[in-house]
């Protein structure tokens, strides 16, 4: 359980320090913020394991570049359903590597 919590916090905090980047534009309440976060951390925690075994192959093929664009559409998902405020690929593509190095560094294993 602990470890889910710490999935929702990487999350929280992953999107709240993406929304310092020049094309992330965040002006809403904090409650859809921490929303955002909360579903970022639930599918990190949930989902992503499932499609990281389904996605194998590709992460093989492409010597694990895929996981990259998986957390890219992950993100992506996130960002459609809940904030819309994303408005460059480039953009996008930083914040999933902030999110990423948060996860590699708070999420014990």
């Amino acid at each position: 359980m602990s470890n889910l919590l710490y999935h929702i916090l990487v999350g929280i905090l992953g999107i709240w320090l993406a929304t310092g980047l020049p094309d992330i534009h965040f002006t809403g309440p904090l409650q859809s913020l921490a929303l955002a976060g909360f579903a970022l951390g639930v599918i990190n925690f949930a989902v992503k394991p499932i499609l990281d075994i389904l996605t194998f192959p590709l992460k093989v093929l492409t010597f694990g570049l895929f996981s990259l664009f998986l957390n890219i559409g992950i993100l992506w998902a996130i960002d459609v359903l809940f904030l819309g405020k994303i408005f460059t690929f480039w953009a996008l593509f930083l914040a999933t590597l902030i999110i990423s190095v948060l996860n590699i560094l708070l999420i014990k294993k």
